[in-house]
């Protein structure tokens, strides 16, 4: 309100200060808009034409693919009768909501099923390390395959081109989305108390406390006890100066994880949710767009929803943010590509390697961009219809988000083979900590025992 004092005496931000504020993000997406695109009013059949590969040479086959309900999932269907068209390769769809399929694929995997072909993946290391997983180089190197100058990998964000890089150089994967943890606010329910986007951890719970109200929650973030709930915990973790995983032990017992885990904790338990221990990312999603939650700290796909006046009652006055930092540190918000693989044991390979060259090239990524999916790709990041479904700000911010990533300490946790049962350890450890029945340090110390146990075999 007018005349109160802000936190920090800092002037609450609005939406479109906010936009200037984010700096060399803000800067980088404008400057990808000169960047040469594709256009809509071109016919899409010339685009993939222009490629030097023979796309009608596994006609006739069939592949299955696999995955989570997931923006991507929900943004590639609509082209896949554009694909069988033009290749004359039929695909069969298999999507499950994220915790079933999640279940379910590494049952398929590791019974040696032939199908899916090609699926979403998370656990790189695991996969890897148990054989599921094509090797892909040698797709690359086939020229009768693939068209490196078509397909132009230097429009691939820089992360994107780092992901799936195994320690020996091979990839096993095609990024497929990009996403990084983000802090969404509304703005109306700062301005009410005369507050600004918080900063600092410290600021971020004192504005969450400040705005909580019977009927709103301050901050909504994943508590639930599963390892599928810990991108959020994980961003503390990361900009407090923690690893998950260091040295191939568990890490997250640490002073710096253990302080992380202690505010992630205080914050939840004294202005979140009622049942916050209970959270993942749907109820993180459901309570922001419904305005039950002031703050929500959770992944930049979800800026979508967020942004949508049919999904969401706080589209209007929704803001996205730079994830907070501790004071004289710089923040380090987890970040993730959903990846697409190609089962070691399929036998449509070449036909599955095809699908994602054309599932990831520059004219689709712009298509499934047009809606709002968030690529690897700086030309579909750039696209006008991209920025219009996805938002401008939500755009800035989730660059923001990508460039203050550190991609080692990611693909440590994502990539190793026991990525699951680390992160399941770690957020039962969290959610005791959110629930009171422990605090940080014990149980930060028993969960990293857990893990390391896993670890060891």
């Amino acid at each position: 309100m007018p005349g109160e004092k802000s936190l920090n005496g800092r002037v609450p931000a609005s939406r479109r200060t906010f936009v200037k504020g984010l700096g060399a993000a803000g800067a980088a997406l404008s400057g990808m808009a000169m960047l040469p695109r594709w256009s809509f009013a071109e016919d899409a059949a010339t685009m993939y034409a222009s490629a030097a590969i023979d796309w009608k040479q596994f006609s006739g086959q069939t592949i299955t693919l696999m995955g989570a309900t997931h923006p991507w999932s929900n943004a590639i269907t609509p082209l896949l009768p554009q694909f069988t068209k033009f290749t004359g390769i039929d695909v069969v769809t298999d999507f499950q909501l994220e915790t079933a399929f999640l279940g379910a694929l590494p049952i398929k995997l590791a019974g040696g099923s032939r199908t899916p072909d090609v699926f979403m993946f998370l656990t790189y290391g695991q996969g890897i390390s148990s054989g599921w997983l094509e090797p892909l180089n040698a797709y690359y190197s086939d020229r009768s395959l693939t068209d490196l100058g078509w397909y132009d990998e230097t429009d691939l964000l820089k992360t994107a081109r780092a992901f799936p890089v195994w320690s020996d150089g091979e990839r096993y994967a095609f990024p497929i989305t990009s996403e990084a943890v983000t802090l969404f606010v509304n703005s109306d329910a700062l301005a009410a108390k005369n507050l600004p986007v918080p900063q600092t951890f410290d600021e971020l719970f004192a504005t969450a406390k400040a705005v909580k109200t019977n009927e709103m929650s301050g901050l909504a973030m994943r508590a639930q006890a599963g390892g599928n709930s810990s991108p959020a915990a994980m961003s503390f973790v990361f900009s407090y100066g923690g690893h998950m995983v260091k040295d191939n032990k568990a890490a997250f017992a640490s002073p710096e994880a253990i302080a992380a885990v202690a505010m992630y904790g205080q914050i939840l338990s004294q202005a979140g949710p009622v049942g916050v221990g209970r959270y993942e990312w749907y109820d993180v999603l459901n309570d922001f767009i419904q305005g039950r939650t002031a703050m929500a700290i959770d992944s930049s796909v979800l800026a979508t929803d967020i942004s949508n006046p049919a999904r969401s009652r706080v589209a209007r006055q929704a803001a996205f943010a730079a994830f907070p930092h501790v004071d004289g540190r710089s923040p380090v918000p987890f970040m993730s590509h959903w990846q697409a693989c190609i089962n070691a044991k399929s036998r449509n390979k070449q036909a599955a390697f095809l699908f994602l060259l054309w599932a990831t090239s520059k004219p689709t990524s712009l298509q499934t961009a047009a809606g709002g999916l968030a690529t690897t790709r700086l030309s579909a990041w750039s696209s006008e219809d991209f920025k219009k479904a996805f938002g401008p700000q939500a755009a800035a911010a989730a660059l923001t988000n990508l460039q203050n990533a550190d991609v080692d300490r990611a693909k440590a946790i994502l990539f190793h083979p026991q990525s699951r049962p680390i992160q399941d350890a770690f957020m039962i450890g969290v959610n005791e900590v959110v629930s009171g029945a422990k605090s940080a340090s014990i149980a930060m110390t028993a969960a990293a025992e857990k893990a390391n146990a896993a670890i060891r075999g």
